[in-house]
């Protein structure tokens, strides 16, 4: 439902009160495709399928969700009415290049801390009313999704932080009242705050712009005293740096970069 509803809206933004071009052509069976014209990780293919049912277009596949293509592929044919396909070609477009930029960029996260067995997460920082469709194109990229909100994980940063007068009193009374299956996480900038987290009885504890020697003494200390607790690395995260981050012992690391640095690649629609 939650995407039928996403696809009504892109397609209400581009048609407005109706394609011109359909009000005065006639329409006749036809069929395009999309080509790559660069090297890219597929994404969006769950969202085009749900398009395709909803405006009564046939589809033909030649990639998966994640798969890697090489400029030069064929990704997809469309078959239907030359009005619905005409009238549709951006919104299609639209969707696999924005998904699929974010799985290829998040693909060559992923790739740079494969062996580690580490996880690269996202974060919140979406574009406002498309964080799950950006969240689905990081997995598309085998990336893995950190909170889709406020609710599914209570985490302090540092501004929660600067009005908790007392925070093992704090937490006690969020055992009572979060949801017994939420976990909770405190974001930390030194060493000293990421003890006094541990202490304190998080479930996660993040090393929030460390370096890469204090993380490892974050590091230290959890598998110390507190291996139960999972440490997230977040800030700076950039291609150069992910490996060494990973190389600290932390079991994931968080990037907004993944989403909101993505450069969209190329691909076209044609018809034949």
């Amino acid at each position: 439902m939650l995407k039928k509803r996403f696809i009504e809206a892109v397609v209400a933004e581009d048609i407005g009160r109706g394609d011109l071009f359909a009000r005065i052509s006639e329409g006749q069976q036809i069929r395009a495709y999309i080509i790559a014209k660069s090297d890219g990780v597929f994404g969006g293919r769950e969202y085009i399928d749900t398009l395709a049912k909803m405006y009564d277009l046939s589809l033909i596949w030649e990639v998966k969700d994640g798969e890697h293509f090489k400029e030069g592929k064929k990704l997809l044919f469309v078959s239907g009415n030359s009005k619905t396909i005409l009238s549709l070609e951006r919104s299609i477009l639209d969707i696999a290049l924005h998904a699929s930029s974010i799985a290829t960029l998040t693909s060559k996260y992923a790739e740079a801390i494969k062996e580690t067995g580490v996880k690269l997460l996202d974060t919140r920082k979406t574009r406002p009313l498309l964080r799950e469709f950006e969240k689905y194109a990081v997995r598309c990229g085998g990336g893995i999704n950190h909170r889709m909100g406020l609710d599914d994980c209570l985490m302090l940063k540092d501004t929660h932080l600067k009005t908790i007068d007392d925070l093992d009193a704090f937490m006690a009374e969020v055992r009572q009242k979060i949801p017994f299956t939420a976990k909770v996480e405190i974001e930390c900038e030194t060493f000293e705050m990421a003890q006094r987290a541990m202490k304190a009885g998080a479930d996660i504890v993040m090393c929030d712009n460390m370096s890469l020697e204090e993380t490892k003494q974050v590091v230290a200390y959890r598998d110390a005293h507190y291996p139960h607790i999972l440490l997230e690395a977040s800030g700076n995260v950039t291609l150069e740096t992910i490996a060494d981050i990973a190389a600290t012992g932390v079991d994931a690391i968080s990037s907004g970069a993944i989403i909101h640095q993505a450069n969209w690649i190329d691909l076209s629609m044609k018809v034949e």
